[in-house]
């Protein structure tokens, strides 16, 4: 008996667990999902903390912006002098080398100008030499004169001199009263004729005075002439416009028949150096120096990467060099973040440069410190 309630207890199935159907699996499906879910919420929290650390250590070393474009410093061609364009060596996107013949303009007019200016200097100088001649001569006139009064004075002292021997004998009763009146009258005679060529010489004298005043204006008048000659062959040369710097055409605005305008513009050169306008937060330059390194990568070409310096930051922002810049002493004042522009100088672009042109948006780094060695991964 005790045998077979032993054997009974012991072949026994055990008693199953009280619950629901459902409720059993839901608590199985909970056992077997609690690690799969903590494996995703941990990778999830690693995910989140490695695109962190990409963001934000990068930071400590650089500064970045995509308020940056490709700049340079583009030549605009004008004309100089109103004429009709002959010929036109260049075209859309030509190439130009320094010096090169880029555009002629109808120069007919400006020769014409030329020989007109060159026969009214010709005529000054020969007017000029006229007078200088007139000079020589009047000089003459003013020796020869000088020598008349030379010779009437000495005339004068001889006569005086008589007089003065007749008067002593007609004292002592030796003379003649005739004889005494005849050097008073010769006496008299001589100073008359001194004074006659005495004005003769004060009038050659001042007519001297009167041609080397003539030489003066001729002088000017000459210089003048020669001004106007050269302003002529100026303005001829203006009509043959060449290249100040090498580089490539760009905005052609005019053709072969047009007559343009002093000051009009025909067409610009950009140049070949190029370099980069970056737009920084002014809070975002509070270690970036002039010298330090720089990378830009241009949007056209998300593959190229390019190394650069800084060279200078402007002084100003944006906005105060503005048609209308900002008056914050008038109205209500919000504070907004300015932006600064940074230029940065490319270093060794190569062949870079012939693909990438003025008013390309690039992104742009500057790096004010050296990054860990370690770090180099980020830096890309």
């Amino acid at each position: 008996m005790t045998d077979q309630t032993t054997l009974r207890e012991a072949s026994s199935p055990p008693v199953p667990w009280a619950g629901k159907p459902a409720e059993q699996k839901q608590a199985v499906a909970h056992d077997l999902h609690s690690p799969r879910r903590a494996l995703v919420v941990g990778a999830t929290l690693l995910i989140a903390a490695v695109i962190g650390f990409c963001f934000y250590v990068p930071e400590l070393w650089q500064v970045s912006t995509d308020d940056a474009y490709v700049n340079a410093h583009v030549v605009s061609v004008m004309s100089k002098v109103a004429a009709y364009v002959s010929k036109l060596h260049v075209n859309d996107n030509s190439k130009a080398a320094q010096d090169d013949l880029l555009l002629e303009l109808d120069p007919r007019d400006f020769v014409v100008a030329v020989e007109m200016a060159n026969a009214d200097l010709k005529s000054a100088q020969a007017n000029a030499a006229n007078i200088e001649a007139q000079i020589r001569e009047q000089h003459a006139i003013v020796a020869e004169s000088q020598s008349a009064v030379d010779g009437d004075r000495a005339t004068l002292d001889f006569a005086q001199q008589q007089l003065d021997r007749y008067q002593s004998l007609a004292t002592s009763g030796s003379g003649t009263v005739q004889r005494l009146q005849q050097a008073e009258s010769d006496v008299g005679q001589h100073r008359a004729t001194l004074q006659h060529d005495l004005a003769a010489l004060d009038a050659a004298r001042a007519h001297e005075a009167v041609l080397e005043t003539q030489l003066v204006q001729a002088k000017a008048a000459t210089e003048r002439q020669r001004a106007a000659f050269a302003q002529a062959q100026l303005n001829l040369s203006y009509t043959s416009i060449r290249a100040s710097d090498a580089g490539t055409v760009a905005n052609k605005t005019v053709e072969v028949g047009n007559y343009v305008q002093p000051g009009q513009v025909l067409f610009s050169i950009v140049p070949d150096e190029l370099y980069i306008t970056a737009n920084y937060k002014e809070t975002e330059l509070t270690n970036v120096r002039p010298g330090q390194r720089a990378t830009v990568r241009v949007d056209a070409f998300p593959g190229l990467r390019l190394e650069g310096r800084v060279d200078s930051i402007q002084r100003g922002t944006g906005a105060q060099f503005a048609l209308l810049p900002p008056e914050n002493a008038t109205g209500n004042f919000v504070k907004v973040v300015q932006r600064v522009p940074v230029k940065i100088t490319f270093i060794d672009p190569g062949e870079a440069l012939r693909w990438i042109s003025p008013g390309m948006s690039v992104e742009a780094k500057i790096y004010t410190a050296t990054p860990p060695a370690y770090l180099g991964i980020l830096d890309r």
